[in-house]
């Protein structure tokens, strides 16, 4: 039952895929920590570019 070359070359394909489809989930959360993390940025540097203006203009 064990011997079968079908077995062997199932496990194999199903733990390739397996693989396959937790690097996609590694890397999709890492794609949208990174987008989460890049939009923190842009909205510190407009609030800042934005207080900067809003100061510049008062004086």
């Amino acid at each position: 039952m064990h011997d079968s070359p079908g077995h062997y070359s199932t496990g194999r394909a199903r733990s390739a895929v397996h693989r396959l489809v937790r690097g996609i989930r590694r890397r999709r959360r890492a794609a949208i920590g990174l987008l989460l993390r890049g939009a923190c940025y842009g909205l510190g540097a407009g609030a800042v570019s934005g207080a900067a203006y809003w100061l510049q203009s008062r004086m």
